[in-house]
């Protein structure tokens, strides 16, 4: 069996969009809520004793510099390398374009797939291959999943992928691509990200959106979180 988590969007230390027009908002206090959502990722993937974590894009906000943001990641995962845990990340049009991004070392048990074509990842132990592209740079207009590779037949393919397919309301038209284009490369599973809101947009193969796991505006409303994915 083979448990993993994937989340996407979590956009670290992002403000709520639009607080600080109200004098009395408690701007401090939720400027902290992503941070606590993360921390609630990181306890489910304890605690469920997942086997890795996937990140589909926008990790960190583009226009968000403090490199405290990207010590406070690397030390989070430093707890999930402690439980042997790993984890794989794709850029998304956000923290493609974060200072963080380009200057923060990564821990060993984190995984930034390739920028420059489709990366594969190979899970021996595991049985799994991983497939992604991170975003080269804040706009991409080309569907990256044409080049991705087909299935290996050896192993449960997952496909990690930060996207807007055929579109979606409030989300910029990013890396567009079909339904019909995720299918043609017969993977297992679609780790999607973008779209704030959860979607399974396919069940079988599975395609989803995870959503975020905190809003970052007023009209972002309703339960979030991440998909937890076993395997058996």
């Amino acid at each position: 069996m083979v448990r993993f988590i994937h989340t996407a969007d979590i956009h670290l230390d992002s403000p709520l969009k639009g607080l600080e027009a109200h004098e009395d908002a408690p701007v401090d206090e939720i400027r902290g809520a992503t941070r606590r959502a993360f921390d609630n990722l990181i306890e489910l993937a304890l605690e469920e004793e997942v086997d890795f974590v996937l990140i589909a894009g926008d990790l960190y906000d583009g226009d968000w510099k403090d490199y405290n943001t990207g010590l406070f990641f690397v030390d989070r995962m430093g707890r999930l390398d402690r439980a042997g845990i790993r984890v794989f990340i794709v850029l998304g049009n956000h923290d493609a374009a974060s200072r963080i991004t380009k200057t923060m070392p990564l821990p060993g048990n984190v995984t930034l797939l390739s920028s420059r074509k489709p990366q594969t990842v190979l899970l021996d132990d595991l049985g799994v291959a991983i497939h992604g592209q991170s975003y080269p740079g804040r706009t991409v207009s080309e569907n990256l999943v044409a080049q991705y590779p087909r299935k290996d037949p050896d192993y449960f393919n997952i496909g990690l992928l930060h996207t807007a397919l055929t579109g979606r309301p409030g989300h910029e038209p990013y890396a567009p691509c079909t339904v019909d284009d995720l299918l043609a490369k017969g993977y297992d599973y679609w780790a999607l990200g973008h779209i704030h809101l959860r979607e399974v947009v396919a069940a079988d193969p599975l395609i989803v959106f995870p959503g975020n796991i905190q809003g970052r505006h007023i009209r972002e409303i309703g339960g979030k979180g991440a998909t937890l994915v076993t395997i058996e």
